[in-house]
């Protein structure tokens, strides 16, 4: 079982379905509208519901940010790489990230990821942090609603998708072309690499395309968190165009199949 706090996150995880709650604790000296409206959730859904003090409440969840309202619920399921390309609207979309260990930058991600309109994410099962409390809590809860796959090996699961035809682009200071060149109206992964080491080598190797975002100031690069957000709403208006020319191809010529850490 895993805990989940806050109004957001709750409430988003009774709104999904997709796991199963245990039990939700509310403060018992909390009473206004957005408490009643999980209480009035949890009486339509069938899920006990326990009364606390807030000094419960702050022991159970080992945080104050549990806005009076802490949840039992059941360990979260993960899709399956196959599952995420399965099902999409005309242009997939996934991002995958490179060893983002930060559960702050991971929930960000998957709230922008859910604003945004990506059709799933791809996260290793080393090297990142795991999809918690703290993940969904600031996610806002949206990481309740974005399909997640976990993979043993990203390459590999990088090389999957690109003999599916999905293109792979990496983010990366040293890219050749700026973010908002490239055309993502066609299939295609975003790669964003870990808080200050980037893309992995042999993950960077593995791309089709390095993009770069064009930085004016004197730092050469962003928070992976704030990155991924221009990429990602830069991908959702280009997929938003109503029309795309038919002879439209991407402006790199076909590729030569490339091996496992090629």
């Amino acid at each position: 079982m895993q805990l989940l706090y806050g109004l957001h996150p709750v409430e988003e995880a009774i709104r999904s379905g997709n796991r199963r709650l245990e039990s939700v604790a509310v403060a018992r000296n909390r009473q206004d509208a957005r408490l009643q409206a999980i209480l009035e959730a949890c009486r339509a859904a069938g899920i006990p519901v326990r009364l606390e003090s807030k000094e419960q409440l702050t022991r159970q969840a080992r945080t104050e940010a549990h806005q009076g309202v802490v949840a039992v619920v059941a360990e979260r399921g993960y899709s399956s790489l196959e599952e995420l390309t399965r099902s999409h609207g005309e242009h997939l979309f996934l991002l995958a990230l490179d060893g983002v260990e930060d559960p702050h930058n991971l929930g960000a991600l998957l709230r922008t990821a859910d604003g945004a309109g990506v059709d799933g994410v791809i996260l290793p099962e080393r090297r990142a942090a795991p999809v918690n409390a703290t993940v969904v809590k600031t996610s806002a809860g949206a990481a309740e609603h974005v399909r997640i796959a976990r993979v043993t090996n990203l390459v590999r699961a990088l090389e999957e998708l690109k003999r599916k035809n999905i293109w792979c682009v990496g983010l990366d200071e040293r890219g050749s072309k700026n973010y908002d060149s490239f055309d993502y109206r066609f299939h295609t992964v975003l790669v964003l690499g870990g808080e200050g080491g980037g893309l992995h080598e042999l993950v960077r190797r593995t791309c089709d395309h390095l993009l770069r975002i064009p930085m004016a100031g004197q730092v050469s690069s962003l928070n992976v968190s704030v990155a991924g957000a221009i990429v990602m709403y830069e991908a959702a208006r280009q997929r938003r165009r109503e029309t795309q020319p038919a002879d439209a191809t991407p402006d790199k010529p076909a590729r030569p199949r490339k091996g496992l850490g090629s």
